[in-house]
C-alpha cells in the first residue's frame, strides 16, 4: 500500500477528529479514537445534546485524559477555601479559568453543563476571561468532580498557586459607587435647579427654599464621598511641595460648596451645587472609563501564577497530594508528563527532558539523568520521574530569580506631562483669583467674592483634565479592542516617549516551534520514511516529533532494542535493520565541523544516509513590523537562545542592529540599564520568565502571549502575538495622544482667557460661571474623544 492509499484510508474520531487507529471504536456507524471520546458522545447523546455537534465540526479536539489524582487537591478544604466564592448550606459559587474555550459550541456545551450533571445548577462563560461561574450543589457535587466532568468534556481547569491568594481577594469598587452617588445627586441636583434657571413667582418663594434646601443635603454625599479622591490626592501633592492637577479641582469644589452654602443658610441665593456637583461626576466618569480597557488583565503576576497548586509527594504510606506552601524539604515529588517543576530537586528515579525556554529562553529541552539537580520552573516533556526536593519552593532558583528582579525593579511611574502643565496652571490660576479679589475688595467689597469664586470656576483645569482623561480612556479602549492592553494612562507616556526597542527572539519573534523540516541527503524510499517515523515516535525530543511529523506516516512499525542516550540520539532495531538518530557525534562518532544544535543525522546500519535542519516558526508580518520602527527606533535582539538563527535574524533586520545570543535573564536585564544609562527610552518586548527582569528594568515592558489569560511575566503591557505586526502603529497612536490632549489644552486656555477677562471685572454672574463651565468642559471632551476616534480609523484600528 502506498503513501496515497494510506491517507485515504485514515479515519478520525467523530468527537475530537483525531486520527483513529487499529485500537479505534465504532459506535452507532460513528468512530472514536478512544473510549473517552465515546464516553462523551454518549454523555451528551444521552442528555438530548447532540446538537453539539452541529455548531462545530469535531468539536472534542481539547478532549484531556484524565489521571485518577490529577485533581485529587481539590478535596483539601483549605484549597476548597481558597477558590470557592460563596458556599451555604447547599450551594458553592466557583469560578473557573477554562483555556480550550475558543468558539460558540464552547459557550453552549459549557452553559449547559446542568443537562450533563443534575447537581450543576447554573453555569455562565465569560467568553473574553475565557472563565466560567458554576453554582452547583456540593451535597451531591465535589469541587473534584466538578473539574473532572470539565475535563472528561475537553474543557481542563487551569489551577495556579496564584489563584489561592487572589479567588477571595476583595474588588476594589470604590470609585464606581462613588460615581453612582456623585450621578445620582448630580441629576436631581439639576432637576431641583430648573427654578433657579428660570425664576420663580413671589408666592412660591417657600418652594424655592425647599428646592435649595434638598440641594444642600444631595450635595453633602458628593463633597464628603464621591468627590474624597480628589482631596485626598491634592493634600499628597501638597505635602510632597507639588502642585498636581488635582489642587485647583479640589479647590474649585471647597469653594463653590462652601460659597453655595452660604448662599442658602443665608438665604442670599440657591448656589452653586449643581456645578460642584457635575465636576465631580465628570471627572469620576472619564477616570472610570480609563480603568475599564485594563480592569480585566493582570500586569502584576508573580511566580505563583506559574506554579502549581499542589503537587504529588511520594511517602512510605503511599502517594497524596499536598498544597505547594506544606511542600518541605526532603520531600519526594512525583512530576507527571507536562508538569512544572515546583521546586529545586535531585531526579531520583526517571529519566528528564526539561523544557526550560520559559525560564532561560533557551528553546531546546535539556534532558537529566539521575543524580542530577534539576531546576523550578522547567516542565517535564518526558515520562513520570520522581525529585527529592533540596530547596522549599519560596528558595527555589525560579523563586530567588524572581525575587532578584523585584529588588532591581525601578522606579518607572514618572509625572505625567498634564501635572507638569498644571503646576504652572495651578499658580497662574491662585495668582489671578488672588489680584482680583484684592482688587475688588480695596474697589468694591461687595463684589470680591463673587469674582474670586467666577475665577475660580472658569479656571478649574477641568477641561484639561477631562480632555486627558477621556483621550486617555477612549485609546486605552481602541488599542485594547486591537489585542494591546495597557496597565494605565502613564504608559501611553512612556510609549510616546521611547527611541529603543529590545526584542526577546523565542516566544516573542519566533512561536517557539519548528515550522520547517528540511532533509539533506540521499532520497528515502517510503520503506525508509516508514522505518525512521517508527523509530522518532519512541523519543519525546522535540525535534524527533517534529521529524516524525515530516515523515506524515500513519502506521508505524513496531521497534525493539531501542535505546536512548540523552543529550545525544537514538537507536533501535526496526525490522532487522538498526537505525540511528542523533547528534554528529552519536552518529558520526566525531564532531562534524559545522553541526549545529539543531542538526539531526539518520543512518541505517552504520552507514549515513542524511541529516535534518529544523527552522525556527516567526510570527508572519515581522518584515513589514521591522522596516517601519527602523525609520523611528534604534533596535537590538537580546535572546536566551543559541546562534542558530543569527545569518536569518541578521537579513531580517539588518546589520546595524545587534543581535544578541546566550543571554541569561540578568545579562538582558543589565543590557537594557546599560542603554539607559546612555540617556535613551528603553521598550522591552518578552514573553517568558527570563524576559521578566528587562520587562521590569525597561521604561516600558510589554509581554507577548498567545492567550492574554495566561500567565505572562510583570509587565507595562499584553499584547497579543497575533497584533505584535501592528507593534508600530500602537506607538504611533500613543505618540498621537499627547498631541490630541495639547490640542484640546489650548482650546480650553483660550476659553479661560475670554471667560477671566470677564470674571476679574466682578461682571460674570457665578451663575453663568457654572453654566459655561460643564458646556466647555463637553465642548473639550467631544474635540478630544473625536480626534482620538479619528485618528485611529485612519490607522485601520478596529
Amino acid at each position: 500500500m502506498d503513501k496515497k492509499q494510506l491517507t485515504q484510508s485514515v479515519q478520525v474520531c467523530y468527537h475530537c477528529g483525531e486520527e483513529v487507529g487499529s485500537e479505534g471504536i465504532s459506535w452507532e456507524d460513528k468512530s472514536f479514537c478512544c473510549s473517552g471520546c465515546k464516553m462523551v458522545y454518549e454523555i451528551l447523546d444521552h442528555a438530548g445534546m447532540c446538537d453539539y455537534y452541529t455548531l462545530d465540526k469535531n468539536p472534542g479536539n481539547q478532549l484531556r485524559k484524565i489521571r485518577n489524582d490529577q485533581f485529587s487537591f481539590l478535596d483539601d478544604e483549605k484549597i476548597q477555601q481558597g477558590l470557592i466564592r460563596f458556599k451555604d448550606e447547599s450551594q458553592s459559587h466557583v469560578e473557573l479559568y477554562l483555556p480550550q474555550i475558543h468558539c460558540s459550541s464552547c459557550l453552549w456545551l459549557l452553559e449547559n453543563l446542568h443537562r450533563l450533571n443534575p447537581a450543576v445548577i447554573s453555569s455562565q462563560v465569560h467568553f473574553e476571561r475565557k472563565q466560567i461561574k458554576v453554582v452547583y450543589d456540593h451535597t451531591q457535587l465535589s469541587l473534584r468532580r466538578l473539574a473532572e466532568l470539565l475535563t472528561s468534556v475537553g474543557y481542563e481547569p487551569y489551577f495556579s498557586l496564584h489563584d489561592l491568594k487572589t479567588a477571595s481577594s476583595p474588588v476594589d469598587r470604590s470609585r464606581i459607587f462613588k460615581l453612582g452617588v456623585a450621578g445620582f445627586c448630580f441629576s436631581n441636583i439639576m432637576l431641583m435647579s430648573f427654578p433657579e434657571y428660570f425664576g420663580i413667582d413671589a408666592q412660591e418663594q417657600a418652594l424655592q427654599q425647599l428646592f435649595r434646601s434638598a440641594n444642600l443635603l444631595l450635595s453633602l454625599p458628593v463633597f464628603f464621598y464621591s468627590a474624597s479622591e480628589f482631596f485626598h490626592s491634592a493634600w499628597s501633592g501638597i505635602r510632597s511641595r507639588f502642585l498636581n492637577i488635582d489642587a485647583p479641582i479640589a479647590l474649585a469644589i471647597v469653594v463653590t460648596f462652601f460659597r453655595s452654602v452660604y448662599e442658602v443658610m443665608t438665604q442670599t441665593g440657591g448656589g452653586y451645587f449643581d456645578s460642584m456637583s457635575g465636576i465631580v461626576f465628570f471627572m469620576l466618569l472619564g477616570r472610570v472609563l480609563q480603568d475599564k480597557t485594563y480592569r480585566q488583565l493582570s500586569f502584576d503576576r508573580d511566580y505563583t501564577s506559574y506554579f502549581p497548586m499542589a503537587v504529588t509527594v511520594v511517602r512510605p504510606e503511599g502517594v497524596t497530594t499536598v498544597p505547594l506552601p506544606e511542600l518541605a524539604l526532603n520531600d519526594t515529588i512525583l512530576i507527571h508528563h507536562g508538569d512544572l517543576i515546583p521546586a529545586d530537586g535531585i531526579l531520583t528515579r526517571g529519566k528528564a527532558l526539561i523544557d526550560y525556554s520559559f525560564v532561560t529562553g533557551e528553546s531546546m529541552p535539556v534532558e537529566k539523568e539521575m543524580g542530577e539537580i534539576i531546576y523550578a520552573g522547567g516542565k517535564q516533556l518526558g515520562a513520570n520521574m520522581e525529585l527529592l526536593v533540596i530547596r522549599e519552593v519560596t528558595q527555589s532558583y525560579l523563586t530567588q530569580l524572581w525575587n532578584r528582579q523585584e529588588e532591581k525593579k525601578v522606579a518607572k511611574e514618572k509625572p505625567s506631562f498634564v501635572h507638569a502643565l498644571s503646576k504652572y496652571f495651578t499658580w497662574v490660576v491662585f495668582a489671578i483669583a488672588l489680584a482680583a479679589g484684592t482688587y475688588w475688595f480695596m474697589q468694591d467689597a461687595s463684589r470680591a467674592l463673587n469674582a474670586v469664586t467666577a475665577v475660580l470656576i472658569i479656571a478649574c483645569p477641568c477641561a484639561l483634565l477631562l480632555s486627558n482623561t477621556f483621550t486617555n480612556g477612549n485609546i486605552l479602549r481602541r488599542l485594547a479592542r486591537n489585542q494591546f492592553y495597557l496597565r494605565n494612562a502613564q504608559t501611553l507616556e512612556n510609549l510616546a516617549a521611547a527611541d529603543t526597542i529590545l526584542f526577546d527572539k523565542t516566544g516573542t519573534l519566533s512561536t517557539g516551534k519548528f515550522t520547517e523540516v528540511r532533509y539533506h541527503g540521499e532520497p528515502l524510499t517510503f520503506f525508509q520514511r516508514r522505518c525512521l517515523a517508527s523509530l522518532a515516535a519512541q523519543s519525546t525530543h522535540p525535534l524527533s516529533k517534529a521529524i516524525v511529523t515530516w515523515a506524515a506516516i500513519s502506521q508505524l512499525i513496531p521497534v525493539k532494542s531501542f535505546n536512548e542516550i540523552p543529550g545525544s540520539g537514538i537507536e533501535g532495531l526496526v525490522g532487522d535493520d538498526l537505525l540511528a538518530l542523533g547528534s554528529a557525534r552519536f552518529v558520526l562518532g566525531e564532531v562534524h565541523p559545522t553541526s549545529t544544535f539543531s542538526e539531526v543525522y539518520f543512518s541505517w546500519e552504520g552507514r549515513v544516509l542524511g541529516k535534518f535542519t529544523f527552522s525556527n516558526e516567526y510570527r508572519e508580518g515581522l518584515n513589514g513590523l521591522i522596516s517601519a520602527l527602523k525609520k523611528h527606533y534604534a533596535m537590538t535582539v537580546v535572546s536566551g537562545d543559541q546562534s542558530a538563527d543569527q545569518s536569518l535574524l541578521q537579513h531580517l533586520f539588518g546589520r546595524e542592529v545587534p543581535l544578541m545570543f546566550d543571554q541569561l535573564p540578568t545579562d538582558k536585564q543589565d543590557v537594557v540599564a546599560t542603554i539607559q544609562g546612555q540617556g535613551r527610552r528603553v521598550i522591552m518586548v518578552g514573553d517568558g520568565l527570563n524576559d521578566a527582569g528587562a520587562l521590569l528594568q525597561a521604561d516600558v515592558g510589554i509581554a507577548v502571549t498567545d492567550d492574554s489569560n495566561r500567565f505572562t511575566p510583570a509587565s507595562d503591557c499584553i499584547l497579543s502575538a497575533d497584533a505584535l505586526p501592528m507593534l508600530d502603529l500602537f506607538l504611533r497612536v500613543a505618540k498621537a495622544n499627547k498631541r490630541i490632549v495639547l490640542s484640546a489644552f489650548v482650546v480650553s486656555i483660550i476659553y479661560n482667557l475670554v471667560g477671566l477677562f470677564f470674571a476679574v471685572q466682578g461682571t460674570l454672574n457665578p451663575m453663568i460661571a457654572a453654566i459655561l463651565m460643564p458646556v466647555s468642559s463637553m465642548s473639550i471632551l467631544l474635540i478630544a474623544f473625536g480626534l482620538s476616534n479619528w485618528y485611529c480609523n485612519r490607522l485601520g484600528l478596529k
